[in-house]
């Protein structure tokens, strides 16, 4: 099968088709499944069409990676579409959601909006959907935006760690909920607050325990408390973005149980990393909220099994390796962000498999439940019929190393360098074309834009 090609059909003895894993064959039109037949016999009729058979690998939905950072344009030294894009390929990521920020301009008018979209243009080896955001003063910009396709808006109750994306005041959060009531949109928050110091904290700031007093538990709890509020006050969906505390968890099952449209994820590294194993220096590590301890983490994963928390993420947030101050190993000069959008499946099923997640939970978190966030789930998330030929094929018993010769994102800074995971991706389909196999991707970008239809006074159920 000749990457970029049309496939017209994919046989499996491990396809998961719902919540089982079974014989199938897949079969495609037009970009889109015309049709799953479980077992692997073929009909004569269907003895014509070339189907590409993939042995025992597992065939399940593309991801959708509802949290990923682009940066272009103004930020392309960062990361870019073309090479974000297909890093994304290189995981079985088959549709991402930029965020508002770190490009410059960010995606907080119409205008800067179309200018993202122009430079993404023809760059996307998976297909794209774009967040705006919610700034000072932009409120008015907002149903616009919405009826132009955003999936929806992002916003900071924090310094956001770039100048031209400031954080909101609450009169700001007020204005846009009145603007987003009725539209079906979705408001997301980067859920830290200020809060005020009782005892100056002073350390190493090589050492990781220095930072990590510096963006404690608390300033997680208050913004989540002011969320919450928010969304019981006037029933806009809300959405907490990488929760890496288990502290809230409480506020966030009060607020659901009192009626609350309120979705919450976290990400890979706040699974996978734990504060203790962070050495001096390393600042590779840095994001923020920051990585909390192993028995933080663990509460994490029993929410995950819960259903408090609804999906999994990779908040790919790259950088230059200058701005984040290897030399000096400073944790609080170091950019905040960590590098994983190609690695969110390997690194998920690493943690995961071992605590009794099946293949369904990582489809159900990875692609589903983000699929719905963000009012794709008409098209992308599930192998059925009339949805889009998404798909991803790989191993999950098989292990590998994560080097810089295999790692497609721009900047090969990441914590996970060196580390063994389990799970290895062969190859990726994006509306039936094959956008990657082992190592090699498709001669030119063939991701599209994904524009969102508005949904009026409609809340996806996860």
């Amino acid at each position: 099968m000749e990457l970029g090609s049309a496939v017209r059909a994919v046989r499996s003895s491990r396809v998961l088709l719902g919540d089982v894993i079974q014989p199938a064959v897949i079969y495609i039109r037009d970009g889109k499944i015309e049709s799953v037949r479980p077992g692997s016999a073929l009909s004569e009729e269907e003895d014509s069409c070339e189907v590409w058979d993939v042995g025992d690998r597992v065939v399940m939905p593309g991801l959708v990676d509802s949290h990923v950072h682009v940066n272009e344009p103004g930020r392309t030294s960062w990361e870019g579409f073309r090479t974000a894009t297909r890093a994304a390929a290189a995981g079985g990521v088959t549709t991402i959601v930029d965020m508002p920020l770190n490009s410059i301009p960010p995606t907080t008018t119409l205008g800067n909006l179309d200018e993202k979209m122009c430079v993404a243009e023809g760059q996307c080896f998976v297909d794209t959907a774009f967040w705006g955001g919610v700034i000072p003063g932009n409120q008015l910009e907002l149903r616009p935006m919405v009826w132009a396709g955003v999936a929806g808006f992002k916003c900071f109750l924090i310094h956001s760690g770039v100048e031209e994306f400031p954080h909101v005041s609450d009169p700001d959060l007020h204005a846009a909920m009145q603007q987003l009531q009725g539209t079906g949109s979705v408001l997301l928050f980067h859920a830290e607050k200020e809060v005020p110091e009782t005892i100056e904290e002073r350390g190493d700031p090589c050492e990781y325990s220095t930072f990590l007093r510096s963006r404690k538990d608390v300033m997680e709890v208050e913004a989540i408390r002011t969320v919450t509020q928010l969304c019981l006050q006037y029933r806009v969906r809300c959405h907490i973005v990488h929760l890496s505390s288990a502290e809230p968890l409480v506020l966030i099952r009060e607020a659901r149980a009192a009626g609350a449209p309120l979705t919450v994820e976290t990400t890979h590294h706040y699974l996978t990393l734990s504060s203790e194993d962070i050495p001096p220096g390393a600042t590779q590590f840095k994001c923020c909220p920051p990585i909390r301890s192993r028995a933080n983490q663990e509460q994490l994963w029993s929410a995950l099994k819960a259903g408090d928390i609804d999906m999994v993420v990779s908040d790919h947030s790259p950088c230059t390796p200058d701005l984040k101050n290897l030399d000096s190993g400073d944790f609080n000069l170091a950019w905040g962000g960590i590098s994983s959008l190609q690695f969110g499946l390997s690194l998920f099923w690493t943690s995961a498999s071992g605590r009794g997640f099946q293949l369904s939970d990582a489809t159900r978190l990875l692609s589903r439940n983000t699929s719905q966030l963000c009012c794709l789930d008409d098209r992308k998330g599930s192998l059925a019929p009339g949805y889009d030929a998404d798909l991803v094929i790989w191993d999950p018993e098989r292990e590998f190393v994560v080097q810089e010769g295999n790692i497609h994102h721009k900047n090969k800074i990441t914590p996970y360098l060196g580390g063994t995971l389990r799970g290895l991706v062969h190859a990726t389909l994006v509306r039936g074309r094959l956008v990657y196999r082992e190592g090699s991707f498709c001669p030119e970008p063939l991701g599209k834009h994904l524009l969102v239809s508005p949904r009026q006074d409609q809340t996806p159920k996860l």
